[in-house]
């Protein structure tokens, strides 16, 4: 059995291109388009699987477009059971602007899934996974699918440690994080959002990390900052770490790279410290591919160094 299973429930074929400039009413002549397999947990066993992780990608996917996305995953040499659906799989697409370098991002709502089709889901992870492993969910629910999805998920594994752990990003994180989970990576506007307050400062942050920490709702919340860096949170430990500097050329990806290097670091044995700087730096190279291409692995182990940590709070 795979030591890190993913499971997206609205996965997509991310298409990438670029125009002279985007414009209104006229017909914009793209350049050579990509396509790659996306959605927030199967580019986190992407990341994984390029950094040696033992990983299973379950997804659901219907019709041509998921057809096309196994296809994708099965090119990638990501390990991977598609859960099949009656809907049509969605595609996301990006466009830079190559006169402003302005990136535009259009993402579908996907299909509507029956109650079979998500129950399907849960059952195949059940069936798959290891009680010494880690399940990661991540990414947006389809329509169809209920809000606490990923919260039942979190249930049907128990109370969740470290070495049988759900590590869940995303905005349906409130109803999961009350079932308690092993780690928790929101950005700051969905950490804002789940709690109704603002959190501009360092030492608010760390306060309301701690506060989920204090709570037993999550073992580890990692709180990407995007350009001002990312804080780590454990019961008795706080890490920051500034942003490294570098040339972006796409900020799609950032933040599964960063999840998929952490829990990779995780899984291997690694602390919650050294597990951090390989996030950062998984996250920092996904800004120098263009496009949904996501991290390289040799620029993450060669920028993990220069990754500073700080203790705070």
């Amino acid at each position: 059995m795979a030591k890190i299973i993913t499971v997206t429930i609205n996965p997509a074929v991310d298409v990438s291109t670029s125009v002279d400039r985007v414009e209104p009413v006229l017909k914009l002549r793209c350049r050579t388009e990509r396509r790659e397999p996306g959605g927030g947990g199967i580019n986190v066993a992407r990341v994984i699987s390029r950094l040696g992780g033992d990983v299973l990608a379950v997804y659901a996917a219907g019709g041509v477009i998921g057809r096309l996305l196994s296809e994708l995953v099965e090119t990638e040499g990501v390990a991977a059971h598609a859960v099949e659906i009656a809907g049509v799989t969605r595609e996301s697409f990006t466009v830079v602007d190559e006169t402003t370098r302005d990136e535009f991002r259009f993402v579908l709502p996907g299909p509507e899934l029956s109650e079979s089709e998500w129950r399907g889901c849960l059952e195949q992870v059940e069936k798959i996974a290891s009680s010494q492993g880690y399940i990661i969910a991540s990414g947006s629910l389809a329509v169809g699918v209920p809000d606490d999805f990923y919260a039942r998920l979190a249930h049907s594994r128990g109370k969740p440690t470290a070495a049988s752990s759900l590590t869940l990003a995303g905005s349906t994180l409130k109803a999961a994080l009350e079932a308690g989970v092993y780690l928790a990576k929101p950005n700051l506007r969905e950490l804002q959002d789940m709690l109704g307050e603002s959190l501009a400062g360092r030492s608010s942050q760390v306060s309301a990390c701690r506060r989920l920490v204090g709570q037993g709702r999550a073992e580890i919340v990692a709180l990407s900052l995007g350009s001002s860096g990312a804080l780590v949170v454990t019961k008795d430990r706080a890490w920051f770490s500034e942003p490294l500097r570098v040339n972006v050329l796409s900020s799609v990806g950032a933040g599964d790279s960063f999840l998929g290097a952490m829990v990779w670091s995780l899984s291997s044995g690694r602390g919650v410290e050294e597990a951090l700087r390989y996030a950062v730096a998984a996250g920092s190279a996904a800004l120098l591919a263009p496009g949904t291409q996501l991290c390289d692995p040799a620029d993450v182990v060669r920028m993990s160094s220069d990754v500073q940590l700080n203790l705070v709070g």
